[in-house]
Protein backbone atom coordinates (compact mmCIF):
# COMPACT_ATOMS: atom_id res chain seq x y z
CA UNK A 1 0.00 0.00 0.00
CA UNK A 2 1.51 2.97 -1.00
CA UNK A 3 1.77 6.57 1.32
CA UNK A 4 -1.31 8.05 -0.62
CA UNK A 5 -3.53 5.10 -0.01
CA UNK A 6 -2.69 5.14 3.90
CA UNK A 7 -3.63 8.67 4.19
CA UNK A 8 -7.12 7.60 2.07
CA UNK A 9 -7.07 4.40 4.46
CA UNK A 10 -6.66 6.83 7.76
CA UNK A 11 -9.36 9.62 6.22
CA UNK A 12 -11.67 7.53 5.56
CA UNK A 13 -11.71 5.97 9.03
CA UNK A 14 -11.52 9.08 10.54
CA UNK A 15 -13.84 10.68 8.56
CA UNK A 16 -16.53 7.43 9.42
CA UNK A 17 -15.77 8.44 12.97
CA UNK A 18 -16.88 11.67 13.20
CA UNK A 19 -19.91 10.62 11.42
CA UNK A 20 -20.49 7.53 14.13
CA UNK A 21 -20.45 10.64 16.60
CA UNK A 22 -22.47 12.69 15.07
CA UNK A 23 -25.16 9.91 15.22
CA UNK A 24 -25.03 9.19 11.39
CA UNK A 25 -24.68 5.97 11.41
CA UNK A 26 -25.38 4.93 8.21
CA UNK A 27 -23.05 7.36 6.43
CA UNK A 28 -19.88 5.94 9.23
CA UNK A 29 -20.81 2.56 8.08
CA UNK A 30 -20.56 3.22 4.52
CA UNK A 31 -17.26 5.14 5.16
CA UNK A 32 -16.06 1.81 6.82
CA UNK A 33 -16.99 -0.01 3.92
CA UNK A 34 -14.96 1.79 1.77
CA UNK A 35 -12.15 1.81 4.19
CA UNK A 36 -12.58 -1.81 4.09
CA UNK A 37 -12.40 -2.53 0.78
CA UNK A 38 -8.99 -0.90 0.55
CA UNK A 39 -7.60 -2.62 3.56
CA UNK A 40 -9.43 -5.85 4.60
CA UNK A 41 -7.20 -7.04 7.38
CA UNK A 42 -7.73 -4.16 9.32
CA UNK A 43 -9.63 -5.76 12.23
CA UNK A 44 -10.19 -1.71 13.89
CA UNK A 45 -12.46 -1.00 11.12
CA UNK A 46 -14.57 -4.47 11.09
CA UNK A 47 -15.36 -3.47 14.83
CA UNK A 48 -16.15 0.10 13.94
CA UNK A 49 -18.50 -0.91 11.22
CA UNK A 50 -20.32 -3.35 13.24
CA UNK A 51 -20.85 -1.01 15.91
CA UNK A 52 -22.94 1.03 13.30
CA UNK A 53 -24.44 -1.77 12.29
CA UNK A 54 -25.94 -1.95 16.01
CA UNK A 55 -27.08 1.17 16.03
CA UNK A 56 -28.65 0.74 12.81
CA UNK A 57 -29.90 -2.50 14.44
CA UNK A 58 -28.54 -4.57 11.40
CA UNK A 59 -27.53 -7.30 13.71
CA UNK A 60 -26.90 -10.32 11.50
CA UNK A 61 -24.29 -7.74 9.78
CA UNK A 62 -23.07 -6.43 12.85
CA UNK A 63 -22.48 -10.29 14.08
CA UNK A 64 -20.45 -10.88 10.97
CA UNK A 65 -18.44 -7.84 11.42
CA UNK A 66 -17.43 -8.50 14.97
CA UNK A 67 -16.90 -12.07 14.17
CA UNK A 68 -14.48 -10.82 11.51
CA UNK A 69 -12.69 -8.70 13.86
CA UNK A 70 -11.92 -11.72 16.48
CA UNK A 71 -10.56 -14.00 13.66
CA UNK A 72 -8.14 -11.11 12.42
CA UNK A 73 -7.35 -10.19 16.24
CA UNK A 74 -8.55 -13.39 18.57
CA UNK A 75 -5.95 -12.00 21.47
CA UNK A 76 -7.92 -8.25 21.53
CA UNK A 77 -10.68 -7.16 23.80
CA UNK A 78 -12.48 -4.99 21.26
CA UNK A 79 -14.15 -8.18 19.32
CA UNK A 80 -15.45 -10.11 21.97
CA UNK A 81 -17.28 -6.99 23.47
CA UNK A 82 -18.39 -5.88 20.00
CA UNK A 83 -19.98 -9.39 19.74
CA UNK A 84 -21.33 -9.53 23.42
CA UNK A 85 -23.53 -5.98 22.74
CA UNK A 86 -24.86 -7.72 19.27
CA UNK A 87 -25.98 -10.70 21.30
CA UNK A 88 -27.33 -8.76 23.94
CA UNK A 89 -29.47 -6.95 21.04
CA UNK A 90 -30.65 -10.36 19.51
CA UNK A 91 -31.55 -11.42 23.22
CA UNK A 92 -29.17 -14.33 23.40
CA UNK A 93 -27.97 -13.50 26.52
CA UNK A 94 -26.03 -16.71 27.59
CA UNK A 95 -23.97 -16.28 24.34
CA UNK A 96 -23.16 -12.78 24.67
CA UNK A 97 -22.17 -13.48 28.55
CA UNK A 98 -19.63 -15.77 27.00
CA UNK A 99 -18.16 -13.12 24.88
CA UNK A 100 -18.12 -10.38 27.75
CA UNK A 101 -16.30 -12.97 29.76
CA UNK A 102 -13.88 -14.07 27.09
CA UNK A 103 -13.13 -10.08 26.45
CA UNK A 104 -12.47 -9.67 30.09
CA UNK A 105 -10.00 -12.23 30.45
CA UNK A 106 -8.14 -9.99 27.97
CA UNK A 107 -8.96 -7.01 29.80
CA UNK A 108 -9.21 -8.00 33.56
CA UNK A 109 -9.29 -4.21 33.95
CA UNK A 110 -12.36 -2.82 32.19
CA UNK A 111 -14.47 -1.48 34.14
CA UNK A 112 -17.14 -1.80 31.44
CA UNK A 113 -16.72 -5.42 30.44
CA UNK A 114 -17.66 -5.91 33.81
CA UNK A 115 -20.49 -3.73 34.37
CA UNK A 116 -21.88 -5.74 31.35
CA UNK A 117 -21.33 -9.12 32.69
CA UNK A 118 -23.35 -7.99 35.85
CA UNK A 119 -26.26 -7.00 33.44
CA UNK A 120 -26.34 -9.96 31.34
CA UNK A 121 -26.37 -11.95 34.68
CA UNK A 122 -29.69 -10.45 35.72
CA UNK A 123 -31.16 -10.22 31.89
CA UNK A 124 -30.49 -14.08 31.57
CA UNK A 125 -32.16 -14.58 35.35
CA UNK A 126 -35.26 -12.42 34.25
CA UNK A 127 -35.26 -14.17 30.66
CA UNK A 128 -35.43 -17.71 32.13
CA UNK A 129 -38.07 -16.43 34.85
CA UNK A 130 -40.01 -14.92 31.94
CA UNK A 131 -40.05 -18.15 29.94
CA UNK A 132 -40.99 -20.13 33.12
CA UNK A 133 -44.00 -17.62 33.55
CA UNK A 134 -44.94 -18.38 30.24
CA UNK A 135 -44.59 -21.91 30.60
CA UNK A 136 -46.85 -22.15 33.22
CA UNK A 137 -49.78 -19.92 31.93
CA UNK A 138 -49.53 -21.99 28.72
CA UNK A 139 -49.32 -25.06 30.21
CA UNK A 140 -52.04 -25.40 32.46
CA UNK A 141 -52.54 -28.46 35.06
CA UNK A 142 -54.53 -28.95 37.80
CA UNK A 143 -54.42 -32.62 37.88
CA UNK A 144 -51.12 -32.36 39.61
CA UNK A 145 -52.51 -30.91 42.57
CA UNK A 146 -54.97 -33.03 42.89
CA UNK A 147 -53.92 -36.58 43.43
CA UNK A 148 -55.33 -37.04 46.84
CA UNK A 149 -58.69 -36.07 46.15
CA UNK A 150 -58.75 -38.19 43.02
CA UNK A 151 -58.13 -41.53 45.34
CA UNK A 152 -60.38 -40.19 47.66
CA UNK A 153 -63.30 -40.04 45.26
CA UNK A 154 -62.61 -43.82 43.55
CA UNK A 155 -62.37 -45.09 47.04
CA UNK A 156 -65.93 -43.21 47.08
CA UNK A 157 -68.01 -43.96 44.20
CA UNK A 158 -65.83 -46.51 41.94
CA UNK A 159 -63.79 -45.90 39.27
CA UNK A 160 -66.11 -44.83 36.62
CA UNK A 161 -67.90 -42.10 38.40
CA UNK A 162 -64.49 -41.02 40.22
CA UNK A 163 -63.07 -40.52 36.46
CA UNK A 164 -66.18 -38.72 35.46
CA UNK A 165 -66.43 -36.53 38.52
CA UNK A 166 -62.62 -35.86 38.24
CA UNK A 167 -62.08 -35.10 34.95
CA UNK A 168 -65.09 -32.60 35.51
CA UNK A 169 -63.60 -30.95 37.74
CA UNK A 170 -60.32 -30.52 36.22
CA UNK A 171 -61.41 -29.13 32.68
CA UNK A 172 -63.26 -26.47 35.17
CA UNK A 173 -60.38 -25.33 37.12
CA UNK A 174 -58.35 -25.21 33.83
CA UNK A 175 -60.61 -23.28 31.94
CA UNK A 176 -61.33 -20.89 34.92
CA UNK A 177 -57.15 -20.51 35.45
CA UNK A 178 -56.52 -19.97 31.47
CA UNK A 179 -59.21 -17.10 31.71
CA UNK A 180 -58.20 -15.47 34.67
CA UNK A 181 -54.72 -15.67 32.71
CA UNK A 182 -56.40 -13.47 29.61
CA UNK A 183 -58.52 -11.33 31.69
CA UNK A 184 -57.67 -11.23 35.05
CA UNK A 185 -61.65 -12.34 36.23
CA UNK A 186 -63.51 -14.80 36.02
CA UNK A 187 -67.39 -14.91 36.33
CA UNK A 188 -69.26 -16.22 39.53
CA UNK A 189 -70.78 -19.68 38.22
CA UNK A 190 -72.08 -23.09 38.85
CA UNK A 191 -70.93 -25.92 36.75
CA UNK A 192 -72.96 -29.13 36.82
CA UNK A 193 -71.98 -32.41 35.79
CA UNK A 194 -75.34 -33.03 34.58
CA UNK A 195 -76.65 -37.19 34.02
CA UNK A 196 -76.36 -38.11 30.59
CA UNK A 197 -79.56 -40.15 30.87
CA UNK A 198 -81.59 -38.56 33.17
CA UNK A 199 -81.30 -34.40 32.69
CA UNK A 200 -83.20 -33.12 30.34
CA UNK A 201 -81.13 -30.44 28.69
CA UNK A 202 -83.92 -28.73 27.22
CA UNK A 203 -84.63 -27.20 31.03
CA UNK A 204 -81.12 -27.76 32.60
CA UNK A 205 -78.27 -25.58 31.96
CA UNK A 206 -74.81 -26.81 32.73
CA UNK A 207 -73.67 -23.28 33.98
CA UNK A 208 -75.51 -21.24 36.42
CA UNK A 209 -74.81 -17.60 36.60
CA UNK A 210 -74.52 -16.39 40.58
CA UNK A 211 -73.28 -12.45 39.69
CA UNK A 212 -75.66 -11.87 42.64
CA UNK A 213 -75.16 -14.19 45.38
CA UNK A 214 -72.65 -12.83 47.20
CA UNK A 215 -74.13 -9.15 47.44
CA UNK A 216 -75.91 -10.03 51.01
CA UNK A 217 -77.24 -12.74 53.42
CA UNK A 218 -80.75 -12.50 51.91
CA UNK A 219 -79.39 -13.14 47.89
CA UNK A 220 -76.78 -15.46 49.45
CA UNK A 221 -79.37 -17.87 50.94
CA UNK A 222 -81.85 -17.35 47.90
CA UNK A 223 -78.84 -18.30 45.42
CA UNK A 224 -77.81 -21.25 48.06
CA UNK A 225 -81.98 -22.50 48.13
CA UNK A 226 -82.09 -22.56 44.44
CA UNK A 227 -78.73 -24.18 43.50
CA UNK A 228 -79.97 -27.19 45.64
CA UNK A 229 -83.35 -27.50 43.84
CA UNK A 230 -81.61 -27.13 40.17
CA UNK A 231 -79.01 -29.81 41.12
CA UNK A 232 -82.01 -32.34 42.51
CA UNK A 233 -84.18 -31.51 39.50
CA UNK A 234 -81.20 -31.68 36.67
CA UNK A 235 -79.87 -35.49 38.39
CA UNK A 236 -76.60 -33.90 38.44
CA UNK A 237 -73.66 -35.92 39.72
CA UNK A 238 -71.48 -32.81 40.93
CA UNK A 239 -71.02 -29.47 40.70
CA UNK A 240 -67.84 -26.94 40.72
CA UNK A 241 -68.66 -23.34 42.05
CA UNK A 242 -66.26 -20.72 40.66
CA UNK A 243 -66.05 -17.21 41.84
CA UNK A 244 -63.40 -14.22 41.98
CA UNK A 245 -62.15 -13.21 45.86
CA UNK A 246 -63.02 -9.44 45.07
CA UNK A 247 -67.13 -10.07 45.10
CA UNK A 248 -66.89 -11.83 48.69
CA UNK A 249 -68.49 -8.73 50.28
CA UNK A 250 -69.95 -9.96 53.44
CA UNK A 251 -68.12 -11.95 56.55
CA UNK A 252 -71.65 -14.12 56.83
CA UNK A 253 -70.36 -16.37 54.16
CA UNK A 254 -66.87 -17.23 56.14
CA UNK A 255 -69.19 -17.51 59.77
CA UNK A 256 -66.60 -14.67 60.42
CA UNK A 257 -63.99 -16.39 60.51
CA UNK A 258 -62.10 -15.74 56.82
CA UNK A 259 -60.17 -12.73 58.08
CA UNK A 260 -59.15 -14.22 60.82
CA UNK A 261 -58.14 -17.94 60.24
CA UNK A 262 -57.68 -17.56 55.91
CA UNK A 263 -53.77 -16.44 55.54
CA UNK A 264 -54.65 -15.23 51.80
CA UNK A 265 -56.69 -12.26 52.47
CA UNK A 266 -54.45 -9.82 51.02
CA UNK A 267 -53.62 -11.71 47.48
CA UNK A 268 -55.76 -11.49 44.34
CA UNK A 269 -57.46 -14.31 42.44
CA UNK A 270 -60.52 -16.76 43.02
CA UNK A 271 -62.22 -20.15 44.66
CA UNK A 272 -63.21 -23.44 43.25
CA UNK A 273 -65.84 -25.25 45.38
CA UNK A 274 -66.28 -28.75 44.55
CA UNK A 275 -69.57 -30.40 45.36
CA UNK A 276 -70.79 -34.20 45.15
CA UNK A 277 -72.49 -36.67 47.55
CA UNK A 278 -69.66 -38.08 48.46
CA UNK A 279 -66.94 -35.10 48.27
CA UNK A 280 -66.76 -31.52 49.40
CA UNK A 281 -63.42 -29.63 48.60
CA UNK A 282 -62.39 -26.12 48.72
CA UNK A 283 -59.42 -24.03 46.68
CA UNK A 284 -58.18 -20.83 46.95
CA UNK A 285 -56.23 -19.98 43.73
CA UNK A 286 -54.01 -16.99 44.32
CA UNK A 287 -52.78 -15.05 41.32
CA UNK A 288 -49.95 -12.39 41.13
CA UNK A 289 -48.18 -10.65 37.86
CA UNK A 290 -44.54 -11.42 36.74
CA UNK A 291 -42.79 -9.03 33.73
CA UNK A 292 -46.47 -7.87 33.18
CA UNK A 293 -48.21 -11.38 32.65
CA UNK A 294 -51.00 -12.36 35.17
CA UNK A 295 -49.72 -15.95 36.75
CA UNK A 296 -52.35 -18.09 38.79
CA UNK A 297 -50.74 -19.54 41.54
CA UNK A 298 -51.01 -23.06 42.79
CA UNK A 299 -54.08 -23.99 44.34
CA UNK A 300 -54.16 -23.34 47.96
CA UNK A 301 -56.53 -26.09 49.79
CA UNK A 302 -59.11 -24.76 52.52
CA UNK A 303 -60.66 -26.54 55.09
CA UNK A 304 -64.77 -26.16 53.56
CA UNK A 305 -66.21 -26.31 57.31
CA UNK A 306 -64.80 -22.71 58.10
CA UNK A 307 -64.31 -21.11 54.22
CA UNK A 308 -67.37 -22.91 52.69
CA UNK A 309 -69.22 -20.41 50.20
CA UNK A 310 -72.06 -22.23 49.80
CA UNK A 311 -73.50 -24.98 52.13
CA UNK A 312 -74.27 -28.41 51.02
CA UNK A 313 -75.70 -28.75 47.64
CA UNK A 314 -76.03 -32.64 47.35
CA UNK A 315 -77.52 -35.16 49.99
CA UNK A 316 -74.53 -36.59 51.65
CA UNK A 317 -74.18 -40.75 51.25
Amino acid sequence: MGDSDAKREVSLKDQGNEFFKAGNYLKAAALYTQAIKKDPSNPTLYSNRAAAFLHLVKLNKALADAEMTISLKPDWEKGYFRKGCILEAMERYDEALDAFQIALKHNPQSSEVSRKIKSLNQLSKEKKRAEEVENMRSNVNMSKHLDTLKSELSEKCGAEACNEAFSFLVETMEMAVKTWHETSKVDPRVYFLLNKEKTDTEKYAPVVNIDKAFESPHTHSSCYSFLRQYAEDSFSHASCLVTPKNIISYPQVWKGQGSRKWKHGQSDGFFIQFESPSTRKLWFIPSSTENGKILCRDPVSLDISVHELIPRLFKQI
